[in-house]
């Protein structure tokens, strides 16, 4: 029999369908962009790209199923799994779409005259493929047996391998913290960030090297290329640093659960670093129509295009149909 939702799930639920109608439709706008403007078909944008469709993910599948677990129904263990399980995906893929993006960044400005060359749109389309199968290995490493599934059959001393029972889905009941802190968080998100940030540190590096050489008259080009591959880089390190404060807490919070068990967490601090991790996925479309102009650009040109003048024409007809 299903439990009344407490007017605090209330709330959570609420907020939850605010990130994502934050999320989703400003996600399919920066994917909506990339496929509009050829000003966006390079490699870092189909990077960005990757990272959005993770986020459209995140606002449409993943939202909700945490809004399932929330409520925490009865149900066998595997479906439990298979519920909490996208979200580590989705998180892994994120991660290595922003690798991608800082190795990108790198290489422009490391080789800017062969990095046309070095990166074609198929080998970014391979790097784009092979970072998704990465994500889906981490993120479904629990379905393989690195779960709770034994712990949970000695605490309800059920010796027959085979049976199966009913639990109350919750995150935590399913998922190991091991697995969460030793292998998602020490191997697959914790090193790609500090990788990350000493890249991003020697583009910056790199930058102001060329930007504080001497000028001669015919290196005009050369200045007007690092200044604004110093602009991008600035607002994409910008993704990585909020990627970065939205999810760190709640990994910090998994290691207090593993090595201290004995530590009582407050249920509101756990709240706010998952309504962190989910809004994520809404803060990046608003960084690039601030911070990028060309994504800037290709918003206002869809607003107007498909919106803003589809109204008015709308309107104009409507208002001339009475003197037809």
């Amino acid at each position: 029999m299903a439990h009344p939702v407490s007017a605090f799930q209330a709330a959570y639920i609420s907020i939850e369908v605010l990130i994502a109608l934050v999320s989703v439709p400003g996600n399919i706008l920066v994917i909506w962009a990339v496929k509009m403007n050829q000003a966006l078909r390079d490699a870092t944008f189909c990077f960005i790209v990757s990272l959005a469709v993770a986020d459209v993910a995140v606002g449409a599948l993943v939202i909700p199923l945490a809004i399932i677990i929330n409520i925490g129904p009865q149900t066998e263990f595997y479906s439990c799994l298979m519920v909490a399980c996208p979200v580590l995906i989705l998180t892994e893929s994120s991660i290595l779409a922003l690798l991608a993006i800082a190795v990108d960044r790198y290489l422009r400005v490391k080789i800017p005259v062969r990095y046309k060359t070095v990166v074609t749109p198929q080998r970014a389309v391979v790097a784009i493929a092979c970072c998704w199968i990465v994500s889906f290995l981490v993120g479904l490493t629990p379905m393989f047996g690195w779960n709770n599934l034994n712990k949970m059959r000695r605490t309800q001393e059920l010796n027959a391998s085979h049976t199966e029972f009913v639990i109350k889905c919750q995150f935590e009941t399913v998922i190991s913290m091991e697995y969460m802190v030793y292998f998602n968080f020490f191997v697959w998100v914790l090193p790609p960030l500090l990788l990350m940030l000493l890249i991003y540190l020697e583009v910056f590096n790199l930058i102001r090297k060329q930007l504080n050489k001497k000028v001669s008259s015919s290196s005009n080009d050369p200045q007007k290329y690092y200044g604004k591959e110093l602009k991008i880089a600035k607002s994409l390190a910008l993704v990585l640093f909020l990627f970065a404060l939205s999810w760190l807490p709640l990994h910090v919070l998994n290691c207090i659960t593993l090595f201290c068990p004995s530590c009582e967490t407050p249920h509101i601090l756990t709240y706010i670093a998952i309504f962190l991790t989910h809004g994520n996925s809404a803060m990046n479309p608003i960084v690039y129509a601030f911070r990028i102009k060309k994504f800037r650009t290709a918003f206002l040109q869809i607003w107007n295009q498909y919106f803003c003048c589809k109204t008015n024409k709308n309107a104009s007809t409507t208002t001339a149909e009475p003197g037809n």
